[in-house]
């Protein structure tokens, strides 16, 4: 079996994040993760790049965290790939496929409303999950579904806040979401730094080379969401 993060952050582009992409590789290397998704927050949720700047040097910016991944990981043998976290109002969509020329060609696309920046994508041809669905923080003033435009529901997302039993819950209420309205699943650990408790992503049987290896397998039903704790992590005595 492979191991894969479906979705992770880093200090370059995430101001959330708490390690760079450098450190970020290593940490999945020492996992025995076979491969991991850079999907930093786009320039619409929690990210550091300044809006002030021309849209071209947004860009820029913004990739700098996956290709420096990238860098680090072909190095050390981990493979790399690229995806966003599209944000609309506390919600949130992974967008695989997507890349750099799409960004440049699309000035301002942050400013979009949720549905018609997912009816873009669908156009190119991009895979859209909605990631954790169902988590309830202070920032999150409403949940929203889009099963219209949904190709995947995220059903395992080990950084949830509060204790492990109300994450798991709001695995729950994703996991019937998802089995309501037949949609695939995955998993990830929305990881920002190598102190999270849990991780998390998927096992495949086989080797994912692509964002569209991942796209396929998961339409096919052909991935293993999973949950587990992190080893480097001590456990805290109740």
């Amino acid at each position: 079996m492979y191991k894969y993060e479906t979705h992770c952050h880093t200090k370059e582009a995430s101001k959330c994040a708490r390690w760079y992409a450098e450190d970020c590789v290593k940490h999945y290397k020492k996992l025995g993760y076979d491969g991991i998704f850079i999907t930093d927050h786009f320039f619409n949720g929690s990210s550091c790049i300044s809006k002030d700047i021309p849209w071209s040097e947004m860009v820029e910016q913004y990739m700098s965290g996956y290709e420096n991944a990238k860098k680090t990981g072909d190095e050390l043998g981990v493979d790399v790939f690229f995806g966003i976290e599209f944000n609309y109002g506390q919600t949130e969509f992974l967008i695989y496929g997507i890349d750099k020329e799409f960004l440049l060609a699309h000035p301002d696309c942050h400013k979009m409303e949720m549905r018609e920046f997912i009816e873009l994508c669908h156009e190119q041809g991009y895979f859209c999950v909605h990631a954790h669905p169902f988590r309830q923080r202070g920032y999150i003033k409403c949940l929203r579904l889009y099963p219209e435009v949904t190709d995947a529901v995220e059903v395992i997302n080990s950084a949830h806040p509060g204790s492990p039993e109300e994450g798991w819950l709001f695995d729950d209420r994703a996991r019937e979401y998802a089995r309501s309205f037949n949609f695939p699943v995955t998993g990830a650990s929305d990881c920002h730094y190598d102190a999270e408790p849990w991780m998390g992503g998927v096992y495949t049987e086989e080797k994912i080379t692509c964002w569209q290896d991942y796209a396929d397998m998961v339409k096919g039903f052909r991935v293993a969401p999973f949950r587990t704790p992190n080893p480097f992590v001590p456990k805290t005595e109740e």
